[in-house]
């Protein structure tokens, strides 16, 4: 796969699927931020309450990304993808029939488990079958158009939520229009060849391969690059997560996780709700939200600059720190424009950011415990962010939204460090390079040596 020069036409085929997959789990991953005042409003809650069920859908998202990486490694990334798509698009739709927080929170629970087994397991799958010269380019690419699907969720909202008191309702309802995505998937895309060939399936995984050669002698009209021999771990057990070096990749990466995404996810989640408190009008805060979303296509398209060209691990840690800056004219400042142009910056530094982080996620990590290993990494910052939704309502009763931002900004700051200094190398390095070191261990599975 690595030796494959060019996007073939199963490659761009592939690429468009799943972007379409992840324009609908963006979608649905934000519906509920954009209509919380509306359903504050309908429902006379608190900001606790509205943090709550906020909370709910982070902590689905948290055994999604574990259960669904595992079963993943288990049975394959095809299943998992298709089967959590088809899990957030039915409860998406049973949340716009709540007629309560506890039934909400319940429905938001299983969007969010199926939201985030999706994610890490998509991710993983773009990793294992795009060549490594160029998979990062091609997550920021699907990421680019995936988040398509914020603006245009922000947008429906804005025009559907002020209209009726019940608006809000037609937007848990459009994000579960991903189901129809899932049937085109179902149909057009293969096993992962890296799965295939770990798991008794090389003969699918040969015959793919030699397909996409072909396609790409075709348009190059030059043979291939020599194949490099790689060993394949054909086993292995989530108990080696605990020895090193992986335990080390699984620590700082979960530990980087936690920080960015709660402070990620914290500003986000919490932007319309902070405006309100802030003196904006509903309609203000909504016509905000869905102005600076428009950044975040164009801030995945800006990864693509220097995605391949520099370190992973020193263009987050520069990100982070942008990030946590950018957060300190939201403490200082009132002026409506200058947050506008504040907050537009913010998301493309954001949207840059989720393109190295989620082309970073896999590449750490064996075959054999790929989606697993990203799937805790990821699940780790999912499951703090359920504590940060509740410490930002508590600070913004009693400090005030200037020191939500404010300790927010000093989070990013920490992450780029922990990042920056104790990332693992992985541009422009073949999966199995990157776990070589890992085949040496004490106890890990014998290795197969194959000619692919």
């Amino acid at each position: 796969m690595d030796r494959i020069p060019v996007l073939t036409r199963q490659h761009r085929v592939w690429l468009g699927v799943l972007a379409a997959l992840l324009f609908f789990d963006m979608a649905d991953l934000n519906s509920f931020a954009l209509v919380a005042p509306a359903i504050r409003d309908q429902w006379d809650l608190t900001l606790g309450e509205v943090g709550l069920i906020t909370s709910a859908s982070f902590l689905g998202m948290f055994f999604g990304s574990i259960v669904g990486g595992r079963v993943a490694d288990r049975l394959g990334r095809k299943p998992v993808i298709i089967g959590s798509v088809a899990i957030y698009s039915a409860f998406s739709l049973a949340s716009a029939f709540a007629t309560g927080i506890v039934d909400l929170s319940i429905y938001r629970v299983m969007v969010g488990f199926g939201v985030q087994a999706m994610t890490v397991v998509l991710l993983t799958y773009i990793s294992e079958m795009y060549p490594k010269q160029i998979r990062g380019r091609i997550q920021a690419l699907v990421l680019a158009v995936g988040l398509l699907g914020i603006p245009v969720m922000a947008g429906f909202a804005s025009f559907a939520v002020p209209r009726d008191p019940s608006g809000w309702k037609w937007v848990f309802v459009l994000g579960a229009a991903g189901v129809v995505a899932a049937l085109i998937a179902l149909r057009v895309l293969p096993e992962s060849v890296r799965w295939a060939a770990a798991n008794g399936r090389s003969a699918d995984a040969e015959a793919l391969v030699t397909r996409l050669e072909e396609d790409a002698r075709r348009r190059t009209g030059e043979e291939l690059p020599p194949v490099e021999p790689r060993a394949v771990l054909v086993s292995g057990s989530p108990r080696e997560l605990l020895r090193q070096p992986l335990l080390k990749r699984l620590l700082v990466l979960s530990t980087y996780m936690v920080i960015a995404t709660s402070t990620g996810y914290g500003f986000n989640a919490w932007l319309p709700t902070l405006l309100v408190e802030n003196g904006y009008s509903t309609a203000q805060s909504l016509s905000f939200t869905s102005t600076i979303a428009i950044a975040a296509c164009p801030g995945a398209l800006l990864a693509t600059l220097f995605i391949d060209r520099i370190e992973r691990r020193t263009s987050l840690m520069l990100i982070n720190a942008s990030f946590g800056v950018l957060l300190l004219v939201f403490a200082f400042v009132t002026d409506y424009t200058v947050l506008l142009i504040a907050g537009i910056l913010l998301i493309l530094v954001t949207y840059a950011g989720t393109a190295c982080t989620y082309t970073y996620l896999p590449e750490v990590f064996p075959t054999r415990l790929r989606a697993l290993g990203a799937g805790i990494g990821n699940g780790a910052g999912r499951i703090a962010t359920v504590v940060t939704m509740f410490v930002i309502a508590w600070a913004l009763t009693e400090l005030g939204s200037e020191t939500v931002f404010l300790v927010l900004g000093g989070a990013a700051c920490v992450a780029a460090l922990v990042i920056g200094l104790l990332g693992e190398r992985t541009r422009n390095r073949s999966l199995e390079t990157i776990s070589e070191t890992v085949a040496g261990v004490d106890g890990a599975p014998n290795v197969e040596m194959r000619d692919r």
